[in-house]
């Protein structure tokens, strides 16, 4: 399968904190590029961008929720990126 090539997609920092933004209205939000500290790995687009990303976020949208459900609620938000490419995803949930 081809990875989605659309520019409203392209897995970018700002991108992935947009679309978090508005699905999970954090409270705290940072999102990092370590695309470049994966090059030659498995996923890497040999760009050194727009592959591996970690989010650390915290959202009132998680309360009662397990550590699986949260994660879900990212992976969900996020699922337009992976279907383009973004190929891992560390995520730090922030109380």
């Amino acid at each position: 399968m081809t990875p989605n090539t659309n520019t409203d997609t392209l897995p970018t920092a700002s991108a992935i904190e947009a679309s978090l933004r508005d699905s999970l209205a954090p409270s705290q939000l940072e999102v990092i590029d370590e695309s470049a500290d994966h090059m030659g790995h498995a996923g890497s687009n040999g760009l050194g961008h727009g592959t591996h990303f970690r989010v650390r976020i915290g959202s009132a949208a998680f309360a009662g929720m397990s550590r699986v459900a949260k994660h879900r609620l990212v992976y969900d938000a996020l699922k337009k990126f992976t279907d383009a490419g973004l190929h891992a995803l560390a995520i730090e949930i922030q109380s």
